[in-house]
């Protein structure tokens, strides 16, 4: 008998019940080897921690779904039309665009590599498309919102700050990803030929050309560091001598960003947007602009192309009508 007061969890609100469950049904009940998966994800795709997170997280989740709606008990079981149906109801829930293709790819890997395992014979993702994104400009700093920086590491005192400022740098400077300033070492820097050796998505490495001042400030800095904190493979560090973590670096852009600019995004992917811009807006080629950045394509580069309206309209007085 139904106890007075309960409720049977409806289709909406599915994801709720998922985190009051002590087993994750498909996982549990036919033992996919979710370990496996990851270990694919991060030794043959090579994608980042963050990234195999996501993407397990995702599956576990669609899995699911389809798993009470349609009760299916083999993901042999589970055909185009689940996934479809899936897809509609985080549309129905107004997931966003970027969102649902990042799932979409989830559930599309991991068929793969079941495919690839012998698990299953035939890929129920092979109907599903990507939903349209819209187009959405960057947000980045203007240049005036940038001046903060222009403060020389060598006039602080204090170690923390000057991490902080040379943290900032780093990110606007050299357009740095948060995982790649992370992950950045001592031996990444060299001093003599001015440049950085970045470490990118996909493990792949390219050369950012850093500024003689900055050079000079991180000499300084690391200097300085030394005669406070044990010594550490990292270029930066907490003030307890670990590793960054990714909330440590979104914390501190955050907090300057919220001091001194009023864009509406305070991360440190601004920074790495406001990077590209002023670049092309100062007249940078575009595929420079695409190898300091580390895209693999020059679309995702051309989207940084956008806002120099005062170029637009230098352009445009050429015109005999103008």
């Amino acid at each position: 008998m139904r106890r007075v007061g309960t409720h049977e969890p409806s289709i909406n609100n599915w994801y709720k019940c998922l985190f009051f469950r002590k087993l994750s049904s498909l996982f549990n009940r036919y033992m996919i080897d979710i370990q496996s998966f990851k270990q694919y994800l991060l030794y043959e795709k090579r994608y980042s921690e963050h990234t195999i997170a996501a993407y397990s997280t995702d599956v576990r989740y669609t899995l699911d779904y389809v798993a009470q709606l349609y009760q299916i008990t083999q993901l042999s079981q589970i055909e185009p039309f689940h996934l479809r149906s899936w897809v509609v109801d985080l549309m129905a829930r107004k997931q966003g665009a970027r969102s649902i293709n990042r799932k979409i790819s989830s559930i599309r890997t991991f068929f793969k590599y079941q495919i690839r395992r012998g698990v299953v014979s035939k890929d129920p993702t092979i109907k599903l498309r990507a939903v349209k994104v819209p187009r959405r400009l960057p947000n980045y700093l203007q240049e005036h919102e940038i001046t903060f920086l222009d403060v020389s590491v060598v006039e602080l005192s204090d170690l923390t700050e000057m991490r902080d400022i040379l943290i900032l740098k780093t990110l606007y400077a050299c357009g740095l990803r948060r995982a790649e300033l992370i992950n950045l070492t001592v031996s990444s820097i060299d001093m003599e030929k001015r440049c950085l050796t970045v470490t990118g998505k996909g493990d792949k490495m390219r050369l950012v050309p850093i500024s003689k001042s900055y050079a000079h400030e991180m000499i300084h800095y690391l200097a300085e560091r030394e005669k406070a904190l044990p010594p550490s493979e990292y270029l930066f560090m907490t003030d307890k001598g670990k590793k960054l973590y990714p909330k440590f670096v979104y914390n501190l852009v955050r907090k300057y960003l919220t001091r001194y600019s009023t864009t509406t995004q305070k991360g440190p992917h601004t920074l790495r947007h406001t990077f590209a811009t002023h670049l092309s807006n100062r007249g940078a080629d575009l595929n420079a602009i695409k190898d300091l950045l580390g895209h693999a394509n020059l679309s995702a580069t051309q989207i940084y192309t956008h806002n120099n309206i005062e170029k637009l309209k230098r352009a445009y007085a050429a015109h005999p009508k103008a």
